[in-house]
């Protein structure tokens, strides 16, 4: 080969080498990539916020009070004075038994108790005219208390034909009609109070140390999907089930518009442990072996990195007990790009939660 032909193979090496240098030599896009001598990162303050230790469980909705409500004696129904899912007020009369014989008789029980306190008055007039003997009056004192307690036979013979609802409460079906014959124990209907519900679940043993009256309760039922209802912890029982090793926990929940009913079956979160720590994004962790580290920016807009130790979790944010202080800028998005020391660009989101759009861009 001629050497004219040799320098032509040397200017076509050179000019393939420029190629190659110039498509490796490109640098990555996007919000970790070095441009003007720093790489882009986006960091958020490091915060205070809640954190909760929950357990979840399933319940069952009691009443808060329930009764059935039932004859104490044998007779007829008079009158039914409710429908059925009626509201009432305590004291409210729901069902007359047939009354005429005691109203009789409790009339002329007052009859006797009026004329003995009057045969009283008159004979005390006479003892101090001294025309009668004081014994007299003795006697009479007795008649005026057979009278009496005659008087309170009757009237809580009548009462006893007058069922009223013992406390505020929601009434179920009416099992009676008028004219039907009742004796002791026969159902008439069945009262609930629900204004408050009670909400009783069972939860392992090893939560009764964190366990009080008053730990916050929330609660789902399948009726009503989007809602939470929120309760306290009133009582825990006093023996943990040796099967199971659970104990069972009652809390109380408002019902004011009566829509839990006893029976229903509730999924149920509780608060066991609830403080106030800095919290950060899980994207911000950068775990190596067994621990776990945070970039923080720095005032001169250089990576500084920290072991932090972790607390709870919850969904993409967790607690750090330590090593780490409120406020402090943390690498939430561009910690593989970086090492200590680094200098950044920094792009500040106000929450440590990731958008979407920094998601993709990342």
């Amino acid at each position: 080969m001629d050497r004219t032909g040799i320098a032509a193979l040397v200017l076509l090496a050179a000019l393939a080498g420029g190629v190659v240098y110039k498509e490796t030599g490109r640098q990555p896009s996007g919000p970790a990539t070095r441009g003007g001598g720093s790489t882009k990162v986006v960091v958020a303050p490091a915060e205070y916020q809640p954190m909760q230790r929950q357990v979840e469980a399933l319940g069952t909705v009691k009443a808060r009070e329930s009764v059935l409500v039932a004859a104490r004696i044998t007779e007829r129904v008079q009158q039914v004075h409710f429908d059925d899912g009626d509201r009432v007020r305590q004291g409210a009369l729901l069902v007359t038994l047939r009354d005429a014989e005691q109203r009789a008789k409790l009339q002329a029980a007052q009859a006797n108790l009026l004329e003995q306190q009057r045969e009283y008055r008159r004979i005390e007039g006479l003892v101090k005219a001294q025309t009668v003997a004081s014994n007299e009056l003795d006697k009479l004192l007795t008649r005026i208390d057979v009278a009496k307690a005659t008087l309170a036979q009757y009237q809580a013979e009548l009462d006893a034909r007058y069922i009223r609802a013992p406390f505020d409460g929601l009434l179920g079906f009416r099992e009676i009609s008028p004219g039907a014959l009742v004796t002791p124990g026969t159902t008439l209907t069945t009262l609930d109070d629900l204004a408050v519900v009670k909400l009783d679940f069972t939860i392992p043993e090893r939560f009764l140390s964190q366990l009080t009256p008053g730990n916050e309760v929330q609660a789902r039922a399948a009726a009503y999907p989007e809602q939470v209802f929120r309760g306290k912890v009133r009582g825990i029982d006093s023996r943990v089930d040796p099967q199971t090793r659970a104990v069972v926990v009652r809390a109380e929940l408002a019902n004011p518009d009566l829509q839990l009913r006893p029976g229903m079956l509730m999924t149920l979160s509780l608060v066991v442990e609830q403080r106030h720590s800095i919290v950060v994004a899980e994207s911000a962790l950068v775990p190596r072996q067994d621990k776990q580290f945070v970039y923080v920016v720095d005032g001169e807009q250089k990576i500084e990195q920290r072991e932090v130790v972790l607390g709870l979790r919850r969904k993409g944010e967790v607690e750090i007990l330590s090593g780490l202080a409120a406020d402090e800028a943390v690498v939430i998005l561009g910690t593989q790009s970086v090492r200590p020391g680094q200098a950044v660009t920094v792009e500040l989101t106000e929450r440590f939660g990731v958008t979407p759009a920094m998601a993709e861009a990342s």
